[in-house]
């Protein structure tokens, strides 16, 4: 067992070395950490993304560069949403502690309010008791004060909540196609799964992927490609309603969910609108160039037929990858294990 962990773990570094020196590449930590994440089977996506790459104008330091970049952005919009998470946290606990102060204090203010008054009301008692009283009148407004600066506080923490509200809900859109992001699509996957399983409807979930992006960036410009990504996630989501939802999952692809349709008629609905875009012919405005048929393929799966959403969403995947093995500008379904 142990000489199989050896060798395994001999193959992985030759299989990282030769990915470095076939493709001209330096020895960087980043590289390093790049063909790990790869071919240690940490990121099968990335490593299918290397092998498409080899045989589409090979891997080079730019375009690694970009990939690096992606998900350095990924990770920052992590640490982002744990920051929010401990944030509600704290901001929860500080009006828990705001209200019950502000309550002690209008408690106590009242009393010692009652106190003064009845103090007040005793002529012959003398200069101390005259003197207790005014104490006590500096000791009233004392807690009058702390009572209107509690209240503030509350005020204070009500509009953090608010702008805390705000935060998260953009945090959850995708800023340049306005659908919702990954975070978002997954928290929506989990209420989905369980009110499905409980109703016994269908859930299908599928992938989208744009055909060909990257040479759409080399040939228009990044600027370009944003606008055809944004023209794709308008198509999708005019097939999305109650039952279907559509969110960006990064980069150039996109993940529906649709309930009560079993990946057949999941498959057809998206065929529609794959069928719609195909037969459009559109135009980069800013050049007059025509961007000639921009299509994407899909990959559907059934939520409920296999062990859990996870490996339906690896399912349906696959079935995307199949689609642009297979030609392109296609629909794949996944087999149920």
């Amino acid at each position: 067992m142990r000489d199989l962990a050896r060798l395994a773990r001999r193959d992985m570094v030759d299989a990282i070395g030769a990915f470095l020196i076939d493709n001209d590449l330096e020895v960087t930590p980043a590289n390093l950490i790049f063909a790990h994440s790869a071919f240690s089977g940490k990121n099968p996506r990335l490593a299918r993304q290397i092998t498409a790459r080899t045989g589409n104008g090979g891997v080079t330091q730019k375009w690694l560069d970009e990939l690096t970049e992606e998900a350095a952005d990924s990770s920052a919009q992590a640490e982002l949403e744990r920051l929010m998470a401990r944030l509600e946290t704290n901001l929860d606990a500080f009006q828990a502690q705001s209200k019950t102060a502000h309550e002690h204090a209008v408690d106590y203010g009242t009393e010692l309010e009652q106190h003064v008054s009845d103090l007040e009301q005793l002529q012959k008692t003398g200069q101390i008791v005259s003197n207790l009283a005014d104490l006590a009148k500096t000791m009233l407004e004392r807690t009058r004060k702390a009572e209107e600066e509690m209240r503030k506080s509350e005020e204070e923490a009500k509009s953090l909540r608010r702008s805390l509200e705000r935060a998260k809900r953009d945090a959850e859109i995708d800023y340049l196609t306005g659908l919702p992001n990954r975070r978002a699509f997954e928290e929506l996957l989990e209420l989905q799964y369980r009110e499905a399983q409980m109703a016994m409807e269908p859930l299908s979930v599928a992938f989208c992927d744009i055909d060909n992006f990257k040479a759409i960036n080399d040939a228009h410009g990044h600027e370009a490609g944003d606008r055809v990504l944004k023209t794709i996630a308008d198509t999708l989501s005019q097939i999305s309603d109650d039952q279907c939802h559509v969110a960006r999952h990064g980069g150039e692809e996109f993940v529906m969910l649709f309930r009560g349709k079993n990946p057949a008629a999941a498959a057809e609905r998206l065929d529609q609108a794959r069928e719609h875009l195909a037969a459009r012919r559109l135009i980069n405005r800013k050049t007059d160039e025509p961007f000639g048929q921009i299509t994407f393929s899909g990959g559907v799966a059934d939520i409920f037929g296999f062990g859990d959403a996870r490996a339906a969403l690896k399912a349906a995947d696959d079935a995307l990858y199949r689609a642009k093995q297979n030609g392109r500008n296609r629909i794949e379904v996944a087999g149920a294990d």
